[in-house]
């Protein structure tokens, strides 16, 4: 049985919940955490025993490293990574931008013989396979996703990057038939307009499409929680058969999920060509530990 070293690059909600999945991993190896300079002398108690370093390159053989950073950073360090000669994954959610991301990312990564699984979380990711799903049992139709209501990880990083807020948090709430609403806490900076920084939230690309309520606490910590959800409904046509209705919906801690999810899509890069890949482009089974025909007799 092979085992594969990885990395953790970024120790946030996601790197912690990355840890115990590394570790539960039959597959994997846990060779380190890459994290900035300032946080490698105070580290929590789970990293006692793992070593911590402020560079990917001070870590001993790594195959895969998992990128677990603010969307808007991974792009940049993929292709470092990349270009390195080891193979990546990460949670992406930018989804407008996702195609053009793939498309840059494949190049390097073909050119370098690795493989990079891009968006690699529950949406885009697991979410994204069931709509294939649903779309193959039914090509006519509509499907609407809904989230929530929970925390959304990627929203939250968006506000914190914000001028003048100290810390803040973004929940969202569904409408119904795919609408949401964002629900933003934010934890001010000392002199910092709130005008301005509810402005500048509003103005984001993460914002910008949702209705969108922005809420001034005095202590953003007091109204965390990381759990989620989503409920997928899809109404459509089987052949010329009407009125399919499918559901698909779960209740989860949300990093830990993510977490889980890029895991197996390190096990599933492993077993593709050089090449970037988003989640709906590999066999299912490839996400799978285990010898492939036991699955098969076990799943069919």
């Amino acid at each position: 049985m092979n085992h594969y070293r990885a990395a953790i690059i970024g120790y946030g909600n996601i790197g912690r919940f990355l840890v115990e999945a590394i570790q539960a991993s039959p597959d994997l190896q846990l060779a380190g955490v890459v994290r900035r300079p300032e946080s490698v002398n105070n580290l929590p108690a789970q990293l006692k025993e793992i070593p911590v370093v402020t560079a990917l390159s001070a870590l001993n053989q790594v195959d895969v490293a998992f990128l677990a950073l603010p969307t808007r950073l991974v792009p940049q360090y993929a292709e470092e990574v990349l270009a390195s000669g080891i193979n990546t994954v990460d949670s992406y959610d930018l989804h407008g931008e996702l195609v053009n991301y793939r498309r840059r990312l494949d190049q390097i990564a073909k050119a370098h013989g690795k493989t990079a699984v891009i968006s690699a979380g529950w949406d885009p990711g697991t979410d994204s396979m069931i709509r294939c799903l649903f779309q193959l049992m039914a090509p006519q139709g509509i499907t609407y996703t809904n989230f929530g209501p929970g925390m959304s990880m990627g929203h939250t990083v968006a506000v914190k990057a914000i001028s003048g807020v100290q810390n803040g948090l973004s929940l969202t709430i569904p409408v119904g038939t795919g609408l949401h609403r964002r629900m933003v806490y934010v934890e001010l900076e000392e002199g910092a307009d709130p005008s301005a920084v509810e402005q500048a939230i509003k103005a984001d690309p993460y914002f910008s499409h949702d209705e969108t309520h922005v809420t001034f606490v005095p202590q953003v910590q007091d109204l965390l929680d990381t759990g989620h959800g989503v409920l997928l409904e899809r109404k459509g046509v089987s052949g010329l058969t009407h009125n399919q209705l499918f559901k698909f919906e779960m209740r989860v801690n949300n990093p830990a999920l993510t977490a889980q999810v890029m895991v197996a899509a390190a096990r599933a890069g492993f077993r593709q060509k050089p090449g970037c890949y988003t989640m709906i482009e590999l066999p299912v089974i490839d996400y799978l530990f285990g010898e492939r025909e036991a699955i098969i007799e076990k799943m069919v």
